[in-house]
């Protein structure tokens, strides 16, 4: 049976690459665990290392998505390019996102949620965005704790104060992005009619 680097394409005793970055990492499957090349049902491929190569297929179906893209990304970042890659590749992708996010606050609509969601993505490779979208979520979910525990009477007010901000927000920005007093309008409106 050949040896576990020898099945990762890398020769006995290298570790070098993604092969050795599996093999150090123990993505590599036990011999117990691994099916035979040419005992899978499905169609038959052949492998460069011929039809005696083993790979194991229960990692791959035993997994769940997020343990299938923290693997993904492991790998990723083993390679030296690859890891340089991912971060490029994270920060731009965050930086639209925020800069989307930001650009959208004053408008009516998800501003601030888009902003997180592009935090979430810098969290994918940056501490420092872990950290700051951990805190977030932190003092949103002890906001969302105490107006729970809060009297009916506390929780309307809240919803009330928060639905006149929005409808300011709304007022604001259209007033200031589309030049349309919506208030003036209104008010035109009930007047001739």
């Amino acid at each position: 049976m050949p040896s576990a680097s020898r099945v990762n394409g890398a020769g006995p005793g290298v570790r070098s690459g993604v092969a050795g970055a599996v093999e150090e990492r123990r993505y590599d499957v036990p011999d117990d665990e691994r099916v035979p090349r040419g005992k899978r049902s499905g169609p038959a491929t052949e492998s460069p290392a011929g039809a005696d190569a083993e790979v194991s297929l229960e990692p791959f179906v035993t997994q769940n998505r997020r343990q299938r893209v923290r693997r993904t990304l492991e790998i990723i970042r083993a390679n030296p390019t690859g890891r340089i890659a991912l971060k490029v590749f994270v920060a731009l992708a965050g930086a639209i996102v925020v800069t989307l996010g930001l650009a959208l606050i004053p408008l009516p609509g998800p501003g601030w949620l888009i902003v997180i969601g592009g935090l979430g993505i810098w969290a994918v490779e940056f501490h420092w965005a872990k950290r700051l979208l951990n805190f977030t979520r932190r003092h949103v979910q002890g906001w969302a704790r105490w107006v729970r525990e809060q009297s009916l009477l506390v929780r309307i007010v809240l919803g009330s104060v928060g639905l006149v901000f929005v409808a300011v927000v709304v007022w604001l920005s259209v007033r200031a992005s589309l030049g349309i007093d919506l208030i003036a309008r209104f008010m035109h409106y009930i007047a001739t009619h």
